[in-house]
């Protein structure tokens, strides 16, 4: 959702999520509600709720960002809440797996 295109020439990526945010409301709403789906796995995985709710902050404010009509979808782009909670989904399982290792 938020790193699948590159602006040629530059090393800037982008997805779908500023795409679809370019719908006012209801495209920054779809892309939420994809993007919830990531969170839910993340509850089934045993996520502590402190990730959880920095995980859904970053959607919120991304959604809340995104609505505003087409300058919203330029922040939306630059934010990447979705990148930023796949990299504490993997740092809170990594975490989980090095000490699974050591007292498992």
């Amino acid at each position: 959702m938020d790193t699948r295109f590159t602006i040629p020439g530059t090393s800037f990526r982008f997805g779908l999520d500023p795409i679809i945010g370019l719908l006012p409301i209801a495209g920054d709403t779809v892309s939420l509600l994809i993007s919830l789906y990531p969170i839910l796995e993340a509850v089934r995985a045993g996520v502590r709720r402190q990730v959880l709710v920095r995980m859904l902050a970053n959607l919120g404010l991304d959604w809340l960002v995104g609505l505003i009509p087409l300058i919203g979808v330029i922040p939306d782009a630059w934010y990447k809440a979705n990148a930023r909670n796949l990299r504490l989904l993997e740092k809170e399982l990594g975490e989980h797996e090095s000490a699974r290792g050591a007292y498992g």
